[in-house]
């Protein structure tokens, strides 16, 4: 049975936004959450049109007491089936500077930013000895990018944490899966300048993570062939991992 109380952060665009499309529907209620108001409407009121009843929250998923208090009174209205952490952001690198202002920034809102987005939520869901969260990570988390390395930290991090969470959970009645998807076409995505093989639209990326969260998936990772060799690449010892690695060398704008 689908979830009737979906909350989703980053819903303004990308995987978020595509992610609150394929949940809505006549009975649902979205908690659909974002820092560009503006964008963050548009979203709610496509959903509306397709049947659901959205609810715009705007927030900054780095304010924890922000997302605390935010979270606490969209679930004490419409207690969360659903919670799917999908806020992210990939930052420029280069020089030295610019790569340590990467890091810091990428895993306050990847890493950080993700645990405030569900931790509330965790004492009311096991209070009612049910519910599912979802950690959007990538498939940088499984094979880490040279030149984005604190975005791959982020990611990696969020896959460890979401599987630990899942056996400390699971006899609570919670679930919990990651994410871990390859190239999306996205605005976000569009700043990629590089290689991008098996690039697929958000939609298509939202239909493999809710296919993978009705089934209890651990990790949700896709495109199969490019999250084998991601998987494969950490197993091959360095003088053959680096020149696969190489290939996907990118600068980012």
């Amino acid at each position: 049975m689908r979830p009737r109380s979906v909350l989703i952060t980053g819903a303004s665009r990308g995987i978020g936004a595509a992610l609150a499309r394929a949940y809505a529907a006549p009975g649902v209620t979205l908690g659909l959450l974002a820092r560009d108001e503006t964008a963050l409407q548009a979203a709610a009121e496509t959903c509306r049109r397709a049947g659901a009843a959205a609810v715009p929250i705007p927030a900054d998923i780095r304010d924890r007491n922000g997302m605390r208090e935010r979270l606490l009174a969209f679930d004490a209205e419409h207690p969360v089936d659903l919670a799917i952490a999908n806020a992210g952001m990939q930052l420029p690198t280069g020089d030295d500077a610019a790569t340590e202002r990467a890091t810091y920034g990428e895993i306050e809102v990847n890493l950080l930013g993700a645990l405030n987005s569900v931790l509330p939520l965790i004492p009311p869901m096991r209070a009612r000895g049910a519910g599912q969260i979802a950690f959007v990570s990538s498939l940088a988390g499984l094979a880490p990018l040279p030149d984005s390395p604190g975005y791959s930290a982020s990611k990696a991090a969020l896959i460890a944490y979401g599987l630990a969470t899942r056996e400390r959970l699971r006899e609570a009645g919670i679930k919990v899966s990651i994410a871990c998807p390859g190239y999306v076409v996205t605005d976000m995505g569009d700043r990629y300048k590089g290689w991008r093989p098996l690039s697929m639209s958000a939609e298509r990326a939202a239909e493999h993570i809710l296919r993978g969260l009705e089934r209890d998936r651990p990790i949700i990772a896709f495109p199969r062939s490019l999250a084998l060799l991601a998987r494969l690449s950490m197993l091959v010892p360095e003088p053959v991992r680096r020149p696969f690695m190489g290939g996907f060398r990118f600068t980012y704008e």
